[in-house]
C-alpha cells in the first residue's frame, strides 16, 4: 500500500480525489496549498502527488518545481491536476517536472490508471 498526496484548495476536490485514492487501496494525505504540499511531501515521502495548479499561497506550477528540483523528492512522481489543460499548460507543467496532466473535471478511471502506473 502506497501513500499518495492530494493537493488542492477545494475541500470538495480534495474529498472526493481522497475516495478514489482509498478505493484503490492506498492511503491519502491531505493539502490545501502548495506550500503545505512541499512540507507534507518532505515529511512523509509519499509515491505520488496530485497537484492542483489554481492554489493560494504557492501555486500548483511552483510548488511543482520546487519538489522536483529538492533531492528528497525529486523521486516522487507530481500529476498536474487543473483546468488549465491548454497544450501551453501541459508543456508548462512538464517544464516544471510534471510526470503528468489531468484536466478537471477529471474521470475516475484516468486517476485509477495513473494510481496503477505510478504506484505498482
Amino acid at each position: 500500500m502506497s501513500t499518495i498526496l492530494v493537493v488542492d484548495d477545494a475541500q470538495t476536490d480534495r474529498e472526493l480525489m481522497a475516495r478514489v485514492v482509498n478505493a484503490s487501496g492506498h492511503q491519502v494525505l491531505l493539502a490545501g496549498d502548495g506550500k503545505q504540499a512541499v512540507a507534507l511531501a518532505k515529511q512523509y515521502k509519499p509515491s505520488l502527488i496530485f497537484l492542483d495548479v489554481l492554489m493560494p499561497v504557492m501555486d500548483g506550477f511552483a510548488a511543482c518545481r520546487q519538489l522536483t528540483k529538492d533531492p528528497d523528492t525529486s523521486a516522487i512522481p507530481v500529476v498536474l491536476v487543473t483546468l488549465k489543460s491548454t497544450e501551453s499548460d501541459v508543456f508548462w507543467g512538464k517544464k516544471q517536472g510534471a510526470a503528468d496532466h489531468v484536466a478537471k473535471p477529471w474521470d475516475r478511471r484516468r486517476i485509477e490508471d495513473l494510481i496503477r502506473r505510478y504506484c505498482a
